[in-house]
């Protein structure tokens, strides 16, 4: 873990425990803190959320992690992982463990995830830093692309076991994840968000197209929206100038929100 810090453990009312790591420097740069929110089997140790953490400390800027039920040092069955658990996960961390107005910067679903925590905390969250963000993606990206027989294997058994690109174990995808997930669904309508979002998004991204981004640009009410497409970039985003631009991104946007 980062300078040496074990993860924390919130505890969660159904007897589970949210793993977490925050800074907190001692004499805070500005108020305005922010919070990650990481993808789809991933967790808070990953590349991003790791230059995210060392640049907080540089600037002295509080910045909470946490990995959501069933991922990571977190407790929990994956098989009984939803959107709706996840994204009430990031509510409670925000609400117990955040420190001032936040920028939450959401990656691949945690962009979905950032975005349901927006609307549901619109006193608290003040911008959106969206890296490959995918908003219903169990629908659009996973459902409707399926063959017919993965489809009838997730009605027939429940579960399907997706290959994945990242992890040598294969990706457990539940009916309940894609019948959850349909309750959380953005997309179809106008996303009533009035706040700066800034997305970064990769051109090469084999798992959330740019134009599943661009479908999220349209959707989105606010007028402060801006898009940086990476011709070159892959959906990790993960090499130095992926990171370079993050940071980059962060710190334009803290100083445009305190400077209001």
């Amino acid at each position: 873990m980062t300078d040496g810090q074990e993860p924390r453990k919130l505890a969660r009312p159904d007897g589970e425990s949210i793993a977490y790591l925050t800074e907190r420097p001692d004499s805070p740069a500005g108020p305005t803190g922010l919070t990650w929110l990481g993808g789809f089997k991933s967790d808070m140790t990953g590349t991003k959320a790791e230059a995210l953490a060392a640049w907080a400390r540089k600037a002295k800027r509080h910045f909470l992690r946490f990995d959501y039920f069933a991922h990571g040092a977190s407790s929990g069955d994956f098989r009984e992982g939803t959107i709706g658990r996840w994204r009430d996960d990031a509510l409670a961390a925000i609400d117990t463990l955040a420190e001032g107005p936040q920028i939450l910067v959401g990656s691949s679903m945690g962009g979905w995830i950032a975005l349901l925590a927006a609307l549901a905390r619109p006193e608290r969250v003040k911008a959106l830093i969206l890296i490959a963000p995918a908003p219903d993606f169990t629908e659009e990206l996973m459902w409707k692309g399926f063959a017919p027989e993965i489809r009838r294997t997730l009605e027939r058994d429940g579960i399907y076991r997706q290959p994945s690109a990242y992890d040598e174990a294969p990706y457990e995808i539940t009916m309940k994840l894609i019948e959850e997930g349909r309750r959380h669904l953005l997309l179809d309508k106008p996303i009533p968000l009035d706040l700066p979002v800034r997305i970064l998004q990769g051109m090469e991204d084999p798992d959330v197209p740019w134009t599943h981004a661009m479908r999220l640009v349209d959707a989105l009410t606010s007028r402060e929206v801006a898009i940086t497409l990476t011709k070159s970039g892959d959906h990790r985003l993960s090499t130095p100038a992926d990171i370079a631009r993050l940071v980059q991104t962060a710190e334009t946007l803290i100083a445009e929100i305190e400077t209001r």
